[in-house]
């Protein structure tokens, strides 16, 4: 099987700021096929909402366990490691109590969690219904079609999404047909949790280049250098980054980047922080030394719960650290 037709009926449980668009986009692009999409949410609303504008798609489903009893593929995406846990393992709620020994199911988690959990939840399933597949599947905004908020990335379908399998995968086609029609790229990492892995070490990197890009714009600014020039010197030079081309951090230098909108919409800074935090507890597993996490979690722990920072996108580091906001 190598299309999205193959699929009769598809589960989506998760339908929170990027689950609910993801599924508005699938879909969008499954009308008139006869597939059935089953969509759940624990809070009321988004699913009634989804079946409302797509009543010949999508069904409402009254739990988890209903949402997956037929279905041939399922998405998950969901807030934290616990949550991926209860839907996935619970005994008497959760998918694997939908599955046996004949079941032959694609699961597929597009939560950012821990990779430890989520190698877990892959060993269980695979016990109970060795003929299913379970993959991390965590998803990304792509800078380069940057949009101010970036749910909306899941809105107009240009996530991408890092693939907990190798470019060998036997089901890889099929992951892809239906994975390219909620973003526009899906890229293999090459094997179970290294989705993951690639989606903490990306977030990582921009977080740490974050906090230097704000550094260094507050510290040339402070010297007398305006923050145009500052940035154009930066793109110009070794220092280019995406950080500070596309999203930079000190307001009115990228007009569409969240920090010329009063910080508001982009990637809020509690999930940078979250993901921080997932980061460094990896590199620990894994051996990693990261001179740099440490300390950048702690730029995001106490940004987090700063008045003036909380709820608003990570690059409102920059007005933690006291740079100059106005022109």
């Amino acid at each position: 099987m190598s299309s999205a037709e193959d699929h009769s009926t598809i589960a989506f449980i998760g339908l929170g700021a990027m689950g609910k668009p993801m599924v508005a986009n699938l879909a969008a692009n499954l009308v008139r096929r006869g597939i059935v999409i089953r969509a759940y949410d624990i809070a009321d609303g988004p699913a009634q909402e989804l079946q409302t504008n797509f009543p010949d798609v999508i069904q409402e489903a009254s739990s988890a366990k209903t949402a997956v009893s037929d279905a041939t593929v399922v998405f998950t995406m969901l807030p934290e490691s616990s949550h991926v846990r209860s839907v996935y393992l619970d005994p008497d709620s959760g998918i694997a109590s939908t599955l046996g020994p004949d079941s032959a199911k694609i699961l597929i988690d597009c939560s950012t969690i821990d990779t430890a959990t989520s190698l877990h939840v892959k060993s269980e399933v695979s016990k109970i219904a060795p003929r299913s597949f379970f993959y991390d599947c965590p998803v990304s905004v792509l800078a380069r079609k940057f949009s101010r908020v970036q749910q909306i990335g899941a809105v107009k379908g240009t996530i991408a999404f890092f693939m907990g399998c190798s470019p060998a995968d036997t089901n890889l086609s099929r992951l892809k047909d239906l994975l390219l029609k909620m973003g526009s790229q899906a890229i293999p990492c090459g094997g179970p949790s290294l989705g993951l892995a690639a989606k903490l070490s990306n977030n990582y990197l921009s977080g740490i280049i974050t906090i230097a890009t704000s550094e260094a714009m507050d510290m040339g600014m402070r010297a007398g250098i305006d923050r145009t020039i500052l940035a154009s010197v930066f793109a110009s030079g070794t220092a280019q980054n995406r950080q500070c081309d596309v999203f930079n951090p000190v307001p009115n230098v990228c007009p569409q980047a969240p920090s010329s909108n009063g910080y508001r919409g982009g990637f809020r800074v509690e999930l940078m922080k979250k993901d921080m935090g997932l980061a460094i507890a990896m590199a620990r597993q894994v051996g990693a030394k990261n001179v740099l996490g440490m300390s950048g979690l702690g730029v995001y722990t106490a940004a987090s719960a700063a008045e003036d920072c909380m709820g608003l996108d990570s690059r409102v580091v920059y007005r933690y650290l006291g740079g100059k906001e106005s022109s």
